[in-house]
């Protein structure tokens, strides 16, 4: 784990040697010190020499100055160490998850995707930053205290061989509780983001459905099972402290039981007996400061664990196919006997079999049941998903001889979910050509019937959507998505029933403006009404996965059952509604 994390400590390495080196410094000034307040006792009380006692009192002085500075540049190193570490740790992640397929981000909840770059991330910066002061200081602090009072007493320092071993085993008792504990709260923590993110997202659907008290229900569980595993976490790591309390005290009175005969027989001066508490003290501090860096490093092995499980998740898509110098060059499509599952433990087929040839500038519609497999067929052709069998082509090569990048260039996707980010309108649209000119944004609006109420807008292209475009209604939404991905001028133009929210009329003022201002583009659009489809040059009916039957409306009434209890259904809700 170590060295999957010790690349991204890049560019911050200087910061970390010379927090390691400050943090020895500072360790072995202060250890000096109980020696000249030895000889203060031992030499200056003893002989009354004060001059002696000043100049080792400002002896002292300047070593703990020393020392002081010596922490301070620890202090300054670990933090800025810790912080590129963690940027440079979030930034690798986040690209991560930026190469990720849909079969990639469905392994990975979002909630959980979020608590990784955060919280995971948060704590693994902070042992960077504690355990680059703690992991050098405690160890140089342990050692060369332990040397120091031997040759002060060696006979005094047998009190270690049985204070030292209990705080071992105490130490390791510990971690092995807590250990499973700290993967148990990172995933409760994953639990309770998922109910306020699901709860955030989706408040109006909750308010609608006067659903606050099940949520607060559900929030409230997960909370209490997030405060039980805290409880258990922590509270077996506050143990830690009065246990260690307890050993260093009990350490303290052995030593001055011991060490007062010693001195009472005339076998130990006075100073070293002062000074042995002093790296007594330093000894069981340092076990205590290890006791710490080993919780601290319990937990973030648990979250080392959990950011490597997205740095080590490799695409299901990549580009390692691709030709290169390959462009996408029309807008033809063929599925080649294509079937496709979402999950390899799936026994069935999503799309199975799927065999039909689309020439470029052609716009077919695609009709079928809930779950028939529509919005899975046009996802293949922008490789959001990968087939298992068949082949896809798109401008007559396979879609993996494309980069992903050129691919996706050249296929504008309107998904079925419509989403905004946070900006204003002309943010938005831009996503579709960030060189765009004020009349190609008005002009793609135009084409999308967006500049309906665009003009109603406070500021026009400028106006502020809020957070996922929460200040227009679906419709408008609808029309913003499609006129974003108008402005792409692409090769093919996929719309996932991306008209739903709006009128028969302005659908079909729609339809019309792709007819006049998209010819050479091909249009596959998803359709759940037969009259948003009806003057397509080919209908796709689905079902069950396959590719029930193509051809015109008017072939389609006389050749298929299924569109035509379709179109039948349709209209006789019409009639009934007039």
């Amino acid at each position: 784990m170590l060295r999957k994390l010790y690349p991204y400590t890049r560019g911050y390495r200087k910061w970390i040697a010379a927090g390691i080196v400050c943090s020895a410094m500072d360790a072995i000034f202060q250890l000096l010190i109980p020696l000249v307040m030895a000889d203060i006792v031992d030499v200056g009380v003893a002989n009354g020499d004060v001059s002696f006692i000043v100049r080792k009192g400002v002896q002292m002085v300047v070593m703990a100055m020393v020392a002081l500075l010596f922490g301070l540049g620890s202090a300054a190193f670990s933090s800025r160490a810790g912080m590129g570490f963690g940027a440079n740790l979030r930034e690798a992640e986040y690209a991560c998850v930026q190469d990720f397929s849909f079969s990639n981000i469905e392994k990975f909840s979002t909630a959980s995707l979020v608590t990784r770059l955060t919280s995971d991330v948060n704590a693994m910066q902070m042992t960077l930053m504690m355990g680059m002061r703690l992991l050098v200081r405690a160890p140089v602090m342990l050692v060369a205290a332990l040397v120091l009072s031997i040759r002060l007493s060696a006979q005094l320092s047998r009190v270690f061989l049985v204070s030292i071993p209990l705080l071992a085993v105490f130490i390791a008792a510990l971690m092995m509780k807590v250990g499973p504990l700290f993967r148990s709260l990172q995933e409760k923590t994953d639990a309770l983001n998922l109910v306020v993110q699901e709860d955030l997202t989706g408040i109006r659907v909750v308010k609608s459905f006067v659903r606050e008290d099940h949520e607060q229900e559900k929030f409230a569980g997960r909370n209490d099972s997030l405060r039980s595993t805290s409880e258990q976490a922590f509270g077996a790591v506050v143990v830690n402290m009065p246990v260690m309390m307890l050993i260093i005290y009990g350490t303290i009175i052995a030593v001055m039981w011991f060490g007062g005969r010693m001195v009472y027989a005339g076998t130990l001066p006075v100073g070293d007996l002062t000074a042995f508490f002093s790296y007594i003290t330093e000894i069981l501090m340092s076990l205590m400061m290890v006791s710490m860096i080993f919780m601290m490093m319990t937990r973030s092995i648990a979250c080392a664990r959990r950011i490597c499980e997205v740095l080590d998740e490799k695409p299901a898509i990549s580009n390692d196919r691709a030709v290169p110098g390959a462009e996408v060059e029309t807008g033809s499509v063929d599925f080649d006997h294509v079937s496709f599952r979402y999950g390899a433990e799936d026994t069935g087929w999503t799309l199975e079999d799927v065999d039909l040839h689309i020439p470029a500038g052609a716009t077919v519609g695609i009709l079928g049941g809930t779950g028939s497999g529509k919005s899975t067929l046009v996802s293949l052709i922008p490789r959001l998903y990968e087939a298992q069998e068949g082949t896809v082509r798109v401008g007559g090569r396979p879609v993996s001889d494309y980069t992903m990048e050129h691919l996706r260039d050249a296929v504008s996707v309107v998904l079925q979910k419509n989403t905004l980010f946070s900006g204003t309108v002309r943010e938005n649209l831009l996503w579709g050509d960030p060189n765009a000119t004020e009349e190609q944004l008005l002009a793609a609006c135009r084409a999308a019937c967006a500049d309906e109420f665009l003009d109603r807008l406070p500021n026009g292209l400028d106006t502020d959507l809020g957070q996922g475009g929460v200040n227009v209604s679906g419709g408008q939404k609808q029309r913003l998505c499609i006129a974003r991905a108008i402005l792409k001028q692409p090769k093919i133009l996929i719309l996932d029933d991306s008209t739903s929210a709006v009128d028969t009329a302005t659908d079909a003022k729609i339809r019309r403006a792709f007819r006049e201002e998209l010819k050479d583009t091909t249009k596959l659009i998803i359709a759940q009404r037969v009259s948003s489809i009806a003057d397509a040059d080919t209908i796709l009916v689905m079902d069950h996965g396959r590719l029930a039957a193509q051809g015109t409306h008017a072939e389609l009434m006389e050749s298929c059952e299924i569109y035509r209890d379709v179109y039948k259904s349709q209209q006789e809700g019409v009639s009934i509604g007039g």
